[in-house]
């Protein structure tokens, strides 16, 4: 290990700031400089619905343990800072309307509590015991999940979810919190620290004895180097074009994934509700005058199709509220801004509006919608990138699929680890790059699924 690192971050992104913080605080690294075309904090990491779960039934125990690390760490700032980043644990409510699906929850209960999330209990009866989670604050002892499926007791403690709804699994070690007031606590540090952050488009990177040496950056007066014993590529949605810089191919690819925000002025999504996911495929709702106008009309005839599972929203603040659908799950290329598509916004308001009816006051047109996203970058198996990779000194903090915000802190602190040759956890090998290249684990891809994505 250099005596002296001088670190270069390619990303101000949440990864990349995260990855300073973890250096600066943890390690006392002095010289660092954040490199980033834009604002700090702004390409994605504010497009996020700024949830948290730690629940993760597969692949194995590793996401667990990771995401449980990083949510220590965020309750550390939120302690730390007064709670400033409003951090909650309402928890998450995966929901049904079909009975065949209460196998699945009961079963991803069970195997969530096997990988450490926490103990899974059973509610089949009107008069269990079920503990509601508090609207705010994070201080709330119970993890793992609920699962309920009585129907008097759902309509008890959740009388705004769809009549149809027979089951659902609340999970407990979760909720939201601002990932905008997390960013800046972090870059506020960071700066305050000295670090250097370098506005401009990382153009290529310069080697001595097959180690990084020097990063070139194209800035607005012209060209500049900065020394360097050590990069972390931290590009989000520009990681590819990064690593192609170093002729080094990772595994990841992008969708393009939007969120729609609106003022709920009518007040249908309650305001103490947690983070809801719809577990069904669905048609969306519309009347049988609706369906006949649009059966004709080009424009509005996919509208009619069957629409995937997994919408999910929740209230935002004291007024508004926050819905996503991401019906199309295609890998692209990561283009800004993002590509207009037309009528997200009624297509996400009237999915939700399956799992909240209240939401059908809208009619699918709520006031002044606005539309926002960006790029999942994922690995096949949805687990992210954190580790030396390419030439020495390199690492690489990045394939944070839908979970950048939630996974920032122990993010930031296993890249940070790496560099500095400290001692890693023992999750820490399951997020490698080098682990492609273990036959074992390529030949478990194809039974792991998405690991988790909503």
């Amino acid at each position: 290990m250099t005596s002296r690192p001088k670190v270069v971050i390619c990303g101000a992104g949440i990864a990349g700031v995260a990855a300073a913080y973890s250096l600066m605080t943890t390690f006392g690294v002095e010289d660092i400089t954040v490199v980033d075309q834009g604002h700090p904090l702004s390409l994605t990491s504010d497009k996020s619905t700024e949830a948290y779960r730690n629940w993760w039934p597969g692949p194995d125990w590793e996401m667990t343990a990771f995401m449980d690390r990083s949510l220590d760490l965020i309750e550390d700032i939120a302690r730390a800072t007064n709670n400033r980043i409003n951090l909650n644990r309402r928890g998450y409510v995966f929901a049904t309307a079909d009975s065949s699906k209460i196998d699945f929850l009961q079963t991803m209960s069970k195997t969530a509590e096997a990988r450490g999330a926490g103990a899974a209990r059973f509610h089949d009866t009107a008069n269990s015991v079920y503990m509601p989670s508090p609207e705010h604050g994070f201080n709330f002892e119970l993890t793992g999940a609920d699962i309920i499926t009585d129907r008097s007791l759902i309509r008890r403690h959740f009388p705004y979810l769809s009549p149809e709804t027979v089951a659902l699994a609340h999970v407990r070690r979760a909720g939201w919190f601002s990932a905008q007031q997390l960013g800046a606590a972090m870059y506020e540090t960071v700066r305050a620290r000295g670090a250097t952050v370098a506005r401009g488009e990382v153009i290529g990177f310069r080697m001595r004895a097959n180690r990084v040496d020097t990063v070139d950056v194209a800035m607005s007066n012209g060209r500049r180097s900065f020394d360097a014993t050590h990069v972390v590529l931290a590009g989000g949605p520009f990681q590819n074009k990064l690593t192609s810089l170093l002729d080094v191919a990772l595994p990841i690819t992008a969708e393009r994934h939007r969120k729609v925000s609106f003022q709920d002025t009518l007040s249908a999504m309650p305001r103490s509700a947690p983070m809801m996911i719809w577990l069904d495929e669905q048609y969306l709702p519309f009347s049988d005058d609706e369906r006949a106008a649009m059966a004709d009309d080009p424009e509005f005839a996919h509208f009619l199709g069957k629409f995937p599972a997994g919408v999910h929203g929740r209230p935002d603040g004291a007024y508004a509220a926050l819905v996503l659908f991401n019906h199309h799950g295609d890998a692209v290329e990561p283009t800004f801004p993002l590509p207009e598509e037309p009528h997200y916004a009624e297509i996400a308001l009237r999915g939700m509006a399956t799992m909240v009816p209240a939401l059908r006051v809208y009619n699918g047109r709520p006031s002044r919608p606005y539309v926002d996203g960006g790029y999942y970058m994922r690995t096949r198996e949805n687990r992210p990138l954190i580790g030396p990779s390419g030439p020495e000194g390199v690492f690489v903090s990045c394939a944070y699929s839908g979970f950048g915000i939630m996974a920032s802190a122990a993010a930031g602190e296993l890249v940070a680890s790496h560099l500095m040759e400290a001692p890693l956890p023992r999750y820490a090998p399951a997020f490698l790059p080098s682990r492609y290249q273990d036959p074992r684990y390529c030949s478990a891809l194809d039974a792991w699924g998405d690991g988790g994505q909503l």
